[in-house]
């Protein structure tokens, strides 16, 4: 059905990110929760699916272009307004709701992670095939 497929759809991206979130913590990089913005961000239920994926708290800022207001707040820094990015951060990022991970759905969603993480390697020969 249509909504199965969609949610398959949103359910592998934020895999995806859960892949880019494992990268930044095998560098040594404490990530106790999340900031997100624009298009997805607006959908409750994305948001409740990356928030479990992660198995972290997920902050939606007020703000629904989140790159673009990166940018500013870069160079607000380096013309010197701003001492530093997180300074920049904390007086100009809002908040505007916080989800919570629910255990059992984090548990879940982390047993499928598993089986997401080796169907790239078990397929990977596969791909110039379909193209």
């Amino acid at each position: 059905a249509r909504a199965d497929m969609i949610r398959a759809l949103v359910e592998g991206v934020s895999f995806s990110q859960k892949d880019c979130l494992e990268v930044i913590e095998e560098m040594g990089v404490e990530v106790n929760k999340v900031r997100v913005s624009g298009g997805g961000a607006k959908s409750p239920l994305w948001r409740k699916i990356i928030c479990n994926v992660l198995n972290i708290r997920i902050d939606r800022i007020e703000s629904e272009e989140g790159p673009g207001l990166g940018g500013a707040m870069l160079a607000a820094v380096a013309c010197g307004e701003y001492a530093s990015v997180e300074e920049a951060a904390e007086r100009i990022v809002k908040l505007k709701a916080t989800e919570e991970p629910d255990t059992a759905l984090a548990a879940k969603y982390e047993a499928q992670y598993q089986k997401y993480r080796k169907i790239y390697p078990a397929l990977k020969q596969v791909f110039p095939q379909i193209v």
